[in-house]
Order: structure tokens, then C-alpha cells, then sequence
């Protein structure tokens, strides 16, 4: 029996237990489109395709699958390369189909024709035009394999009109073979027991960790590692939630916007074991200063991302998970009795870095953005809750003054940094957990990027909450501006943004304000436990900065605290 190119696709999403599609159809791909109505994938109709993609993102995230999105060509296309890049800087696992104009008229200028194939080369893991229809499941096979394997990332498929009509017979592929792409999974040992005798050794050791550990699901072996040789933890970004954040060994973030204990204790350490870390330079600060009393352990599945920022002295190849498991039975064979009396001395430092500089703020007579973000937090610590955000001072504070237990509950635009990120990606993690709390923690700026995604939600009945923490500036830009160019605030007011209660209420949602801090917990209560989407507007201090913060290109230690 033989196929038509856009029954394959459905057929082979249906074999890669794809139940969710998130796209914006058009010409090219009507007839993709009239096939997937035949079938029982649910698709969730986003109003700009960048939406799509970020939504199929936090799709991914949240639920461990590939996410998927499917748009139409030329501006189609285009208008998923910022969400496609996001993706390939924090590695999520997401297959992209772009309609193409039909194979003969490629390369003419035709109507709503673009090589997306040569636009996304440089920001997918890999990317297909598919030429023959004969290839077609071949490929799309192919790319479900390679966007969740080794390290993830985006794959995109580029399908000409004319393929998706074209019929051929139709076999899964049921095995991928791929000779020039063989990720490493297992470590080599001999590196391992080095590891071992590094940790053993080591007075003033710490654990860093990164999004690579919630990639690999690592986080249980991470915190049995950690707790086993009583070695402190701190991570990236990407990496909140791979290790408990209410656990005594628990430093919080690492970086530009991170801890005091964190960063003085990466500078003072002997031993750093960094795992699924790529080493960006929001994290190292000036990296000749970057743990330079320590020996560096490396742990990665992509031998591209070691040594490639920070010298290491032993670097291992290997998933995260496998990698951890043979460490700790490792560890299990060794006498750990003195590890206490050694490391007691290196915790009661770290204990007097923390009571000397917390994360602490003077709440005053208008709304503190951490008060909001705490009261937010302890609303929410004892319900099943995902948090996304926006990009600038509202991702920071949540990093800062929320506490993740869990893998899987910190959704963010890490590497990219992508304002208007938080609303789509919160709507495709509401669609993966439909029983979870999701909210968006969000600024008046960044929220404006995709605030068209509030459709989408309303129409799907998708409760999620956006916490907007509404400066009236363009918030992290305007504390560059005050701290590095002489307060000349450039371009950064917002004071004419919409009204943000109104504005929900035209999409058919919720919307609420609070102007003072003792509204801030009735606001939110109304909110969260609302079963509709719902906006929360505070109005917070204008003029707050994210603190600690270390100037660009600076040592990690040299930061500014108040």
C-alpha cells in the first residue's frame, strides 16, 4: 500500500508517540494539515509561530518527550528560527517541520519560498530538505533520533508541497544507522577511579552542575554523589532543580547573578566536578580568575564542550547519568569515615559566607519584586508547580528567591536569553502536565514580546498564571544603564505600556493588580487557585535592582551587593 507523503508523516508521528503538535498552517502545508485532522494528535493552534516553538519546547521539558511544531514556509519558517535557537543553546530535543515550495520551483524566488535549510543550518543539530519522497520516513526517523539523542537540540524538516503529495510505500525504519554519529554514553573508567582519587584527596571540593543533568535525568544520582562524599553543590541556570534546593548542601546559583557562597566558594575551592556544564561566560566571569586554586573535573556527553571555555584537568565523555552511577558504586567501595572531619572545615566556611551576605531586601511602602516572588513561592512549594519565565530581572529573581526540589520545574530561555519565551513555553508544559500549576514569571517588557499566546491558552482552556513583575522599564537594561553608564536611561522607559487587567480581560481572561505589599498575597491567592488563565499585574519598585551582580568580564568574586 503507498502513502502520500503527508500520511508518512502522520504514521511515523504516530509511531514515535508524538500526541501533541503545536503549528500555524498554510499553503504549503494544507495537505499536511488535512491529513492531520484525520488522525487523533491533538495540535494546538499558536498565534505566531514563534510561539510554536517555544511552546513545543516547554512541551519538551516538562514531559521528557521531543516537542513538535509544524508551520508553513517562507515566513513561516523564518518566524521559527529565534525559538529554534533558543533550543539548540540549552539543548532541548524538538523536531521542526517547515512547509517548502514545491522541488521545481526551489531556488525561483517563488511565492512565500526561503532556504530555511541554510537559515537554521548554523542553529539546529541537523537539518533535512527532503528531495524524494522515497527518503521521507527515513528522515523523519532519523530526526527524532538525533533531537533526543546524545546531546539534544532541534532538528528541523523541510517538506517541498510536492512530497507531501507524492505517494511511496511506506516502512519504519525501525533502527537508525548513522556511521558518522556515534555519541559516547559510557565513560571510560580508567578516567573514573582518577575521579575517585580527586575526591578522596580533596580538603575544599564542590559540585557543579548544569542543564545536562536534567537532560539526562541524572538528578537522583547527582544527589546521592553529593550526599554520599559530602561535597556541596551549586549550578547553573539550566541546572536549577537538579539538586534539592531546601538541602544543607545546597549553595544556590552560580555565576553573574548568583550567591555570595556560591561564587566565593568556586573561588576558593581545590576540586570543582563540573557536570553538563558548557563553562558560558555568565557563569565564569573573567576565566583565567575561574576556579584557578582548583583541579577541574569535566563530565559531558559532547567532547566539543570540554576544555572548550575553562582548561580541565580531567576531562570524561559520557552521559551524565551512566557517568554518576559508576561513580557512586565506586564510592560505595571506599571508607568515607573521614570525609566529615575533612570537609567540616570547608561547610563551616561556606555556612559563614551565607549568614554574612544572603539574598536579603528592606521591603518598603511599595511591592519588592523578591517579596512577590517569595510569597509566590510559598503559595506554591507544597502543589506540583512549574515555573517559567521571561528574560531579564524577572529570571533572575526567580532563580534567586524560588526554591527548586525537583528536575523539571525551572523552564527558561538560558543560553539565548529570548524575551517572550516564558508564555508560550508555559503554555506547552500546562499541555504536558495538565495537572500541574504553571506560571509565567514575567516582565512588562519581555511579556509584551508574545502576550498574542494569551489566545491560545484561553482557547485550549490552559490555566496558566503570569506573574508580571511591572517595572515600567525595561528592567535589566535599565540597571546596566544606571550601574556602568552614568544613569542615562536610553530608550528603556515603558511607562505607555497596555493595561495589563484590561488586556487579559479582552483575551477572556483573568486580570488583577496589587499597588501595595499587602495586597500581594490576596492577588496571588485569587490568582493561583483560579481555574481560568489569569494575569497578575504588580506594580512593583521602579527602580530595584538584581543584586549580587557581577560586572561583565570580571572575576566571579568581585561583585556588586548592593
Amino acid at each position: 500500500m503507498k502513502l502520500t507523503g503527508a500520511q508518512i508523516l502522520m504514521k511515523v508521528f504516530q509511531e514515535e508517540g508524538v500526541d501533541t503538535l503545536f503549528g500555524y498552517p498554510g499553503g504549503a502545508v494544507v495537505d499536511i494539515y488535512d491529513e492531520l485532522a484525520r488522525t487523533d494528535i491533538r495540535h494546538i493552534l499558536v498565534r505566531h509561530e514563534q510561539g510554536g516553538v517555544h511552546a513545543a519546547d516547554g512541551y519538551a521539558r516538562a514531559s521528557g518527550k521531543v516537542g513538535v511544531c509544524l508551520v508553513t514556509s517562507g515566513p513561516g519558517a523564518t518566524n521559527t528560527v529565534t525559538g529554534i535557537a533558543s533550543a539548540y543553546m540549552d539543548s532541548i530535543p524538538i523536531v521542526v517541520i517547515t512547509g517548502q515550495v514545491p522541488t521545481h520551483l526551489i531556488g525561483n524566488d517563488a511565492f512565500q519560498e526561503v532556504d530555511i535549510v541554510g537559515i537554521t543550518r548554523p542553529c539546529t543539530k541537523h537539518n533535512y530538505l527532503v528531495k524524494n519522497i522515497d527518503d521521507l520516513a527515513r528522515i523523519l526517523r532519523e530526526a527524532f533520533f538525533l533531537a533526543r539523542s546524545g546531546r539534544p537540540g532541534p532538528v528541523l524538516v523541510d517538506i517541498p508541497k510536492d512530497i507531501a503529495r507524492a505517494t511511496a510505500g511506506y516502512k519504519f525504519p525501525k533502527a537508525v544507522k548513522m556511521p558518522s554519529y556515534n555519541p559516547t554514553y559510557n565513560p571510560n573508567m580508567h578516567q573514573l577511579q582518577k575521579v575517585v582519587k580527586l575526591v578522596q584527596d580533596a580538603r575544599r571540593p564542590m559540585i557543579f552542575a548544569g542543564g545536562g543533568v536534567i537532560l539526562s535525568k541524572s538528578a537522583p544520582e547527582l544527589t546521592e554523589f553529593a550526599r554520599k562524599t559530602r561535597i556541596p553543590v551549586t549550578t547553573s541556570l539550566m541546572g536549577l532543580g537538579a539538586f534539592p534546593g531546601s538541602d544543607p548542601l545546597w549553595l544556590g546559583m552560580l555565576g553573574m547573578h548568583g550567591t555570595y557562597r556560591a561564587n566565593m566558594s568556586t573561588s576558593a575551592c581545590d576540586l570543582l566536578i563540573a557536570i553538563g556544564v558548557r563553562f558560558d561566560d555568565r557563569v565564569t566571569g573573567k576565566t583565567d580568575a575561574f576556579a584557578a586554586q582548583s583541579k577541574i573535573v569535566h563530565i559531558d556527553i559532547d567532547p566539543t564542550s570540554i576544555r572548550k571555555n575553562i582548561p580541565v584537568t580531567i576531562p570524561v565523555v559520557g552521559d551524565c547519568k551512566i557517568t554518576l552511577g559508576h561513580l557512586n558504586r565506586l564510592i560505595d567501595a571506599l571508607d568515607l569515615g573521614e570525609l566529615d572531619d575533612r570537609r567540616r572545615e570547608w561547610l563551616d566556611t561556606i555556612a559563614a559566607w551565607k549568614s554574612t551576605q544572603p539574598l536579603a531586601y528592606q521591603q518598603g511602602e511599595t511591592i519588592k519584586p523578591q517579596f512577590v516572588i517569595e510569597k509566590l513561592y510559598e503559595l506554591t512549594r507544597d502543589r506540583e508547580t512549574i515555573i517559567t519565565t521571561e528574560v531579564g530581572q524577572n529570571q533572575m529573581w526567580a532563580a534567586q528567591y524560588y526554591h527548586f526540589e525537583k528536575p523539571g520545574h525551572f523552564i527558561t530561555s538560558g543560553g539565548l536569553g529570548v524575551m517572550g519565551f516564558g508564555l508560550p513555553a508555559a503554555i506547552g508544559a500546562q499541555t504536558a502536565c495538565p495537572d500541574s500549576l504553571v506560571v509565567d514569571v514575567a516582565g512588562d517588557g519581555s511579556i509584551q514580546m508574545n502576550i498574542q499566546e494569551m489566545a491560545t491558552a484561553v482557547q485550549y482552556g490552559l490555566p496558566v498564571k503570569v506573574v508580571i513583575l511591572n517595572n515600567r522599564y525595561l528592567g535589566m537594561v535599565r540597571q546596566w544603564q544606571e550601574l556602568f553608564y552614568e544613569c542615562r536611561y536610553a530608550c528603556t522607559s515603558m511607562e505607555h505600556a497596555p493595561d495589563f487587567v484590561k488586556l487579559a480581560e479582552a483575551y477572556g481572561a483573568v486580570g488583577l493588580r496589587a499597588e501595595k505589599p499587602e495586597e500581594v498575597e490576596a492577588v496571588l491567592r485569587e490568582g493561583l487557585f483560579s481555574p481560568r488563565t489569569v494575569i497578575m499585574d504588580f506594580r512593583v519598585q521602579q527602580t530595584e535592582c538584581v543584586y549580587p551582580m557581577v560586572p561583565a568580564g570580571a572575576p566571579i568574586t568581585e561583585m556588586l551587593l548592593v
